[in-house]
């Protein structure tokens, strides 16, 4: 009934390939985008905007350039967190040796610098896969976090490796609040993840696709495989360093190296693979999933268990349970979040005409 196509007809191809084809779908963005831009600034806490919206924003983004590179061009990759450090590094770099330099820039240039550390690290993928691409990737993890602690240049000489972001200001304007903050994270993520919808949707997405199903039949009927794949790490760890950029900045403030250790990774990998592999929507249902639960799980814990089991306890009880909630998801839901968002949707489109 809501999500009926009664009365809306195609008469164009262009109709066809919009992400959103009904019109109820693109009035629901628009008025999510309205509420995200206007509402939530107003009517949220500096504790909601700083602590859960912008690490939610952020980690959707990583989740994104990695889903970009294991979803759509299947292959598997271990570095995410390496590409964030490379582009949350690069990003405090230019902005501190380049005078004048728009924040916005430095995050650009930072996420092309961690688009070259992509293409170097994802060089291996054009002889290997599997299981050993993933230790290929993984060697990035250790050595760009080894390299931005050995050599003090990349922090300012800092005696402690740890970077702190200069006064947040894009265009003369102070983001340095949590509302600005949150502004600033939510304005990055909203035009690359448009952006992302574009390129999966075009060529190149589609070439992915061919590679990450057969790649030796991709070769045959003439895809470039070597240049997808490099393409495909080059773009996910853009995505990546960008996230970096704004975890240090948009989030912490201030970061070290390994703040961006294999954790990281793991996080971002499971953010996709609970999320949803080969899916946009899937990382932002994959990023509220891994930021909300342990919330959730510790409020209960501390109102349920209070006084019976002591705080470190709590603690690690949180941990077990939400190791066996993504056990269980993931056999009840191999496919992540985005198939089942997807069911109850084509539900929604013929119901109450059907049970």
């Amino acid at each position: 009934m809501f999500l009926s196509e009664t009365g809306q007809f195609s008469t164009r191809y262009a109709d066809d390939r919009r992400v959103f084809r009904l019109r109820q779908a693109r009035l629901g963005i628009v008025a999510l985008l309205a509420f995200a831009y206007l509402a939530v600034p107003l009517w949220a806490s500096d504790y909601w905007l700083s602590a859960i919206l912008i690490p939610f924003l952020v980690l959707s983004l990583a989740g994104l350039g990695l889903n970009l590179l294991t979803g759509y061009a299947g292959q598997l990759s271990l570095g995410t967190a390496a590409f964030m450090a490379v582009g949350a590094f690069a990003a405090y770099n230019f902005q501190l040796r380049v005078e004048g330099l728009p924040f916005l820039a430095s995050f650009l240039l930072g996420g092309l610098v961690a688009a070259a550390a992509g293409v170097v690290f994802g060089l291996p993928s054009l002889r290997i896969k599997g299981f050993y691409l993933i230790v290929s990737t993984l060697a990035a993890q250790f050595l760009v976090e080894w390299a931005l602690t050995k050599f003090g240049w990349f922090s300012n000489f800092n005696p402690s490796g740890v970077i702190t972001a200069p006064p947040l200001s894009v265009l003369g304007v102070d983001l340095s609040s949590p509302a600005g903050r949150y502004l600033l994270t939510l304005a990055v993520v909203t035009v690359l993840f448009v952006v992302a919808v574009r390129i999966v949707r075009s060529d190149l997405g589609r070439s992915w696709m061919a590679v990450r199903d057969m790649d030796t039949a991709a070769a045959v009927i003439g895809i470039p495989v070597a240049r997808t794949k490099l393409l495909a790490f080059a773009i996910g760890a853009f995505y990546c360093g960008v996230a970096g950029s704004l975890w240090a900045f948009a989030y912490l403030g201030t970061v070290e190296p390994h703040g961006f250790d294999l954790n990281r990774s793991f996080q971002v990998l499971f953010i996709v693979i609970i999320g949803g592999l080969g899916s946009i929507l899937g990382n932002f249902l994959g990023a509220a999933f891994i930021v909300l639960l342990p919330l959730l799980l510790s409020n209960l814990g501390g109102s349920l268990l209070s006084g019976v089991i002591a705080p470190g306890d709590t603690e690690n009880l949180q941990k077990i349970l939400f190791g066996v909630l993504i056990i269980l998801f993931l056999i009840r839901e191999p496919e992540g979040l985005a198939s089942l968002w997807r069911g109850l949707r084509a539900r929604a489109r013929v119901w109450p005409l059907r049970d």
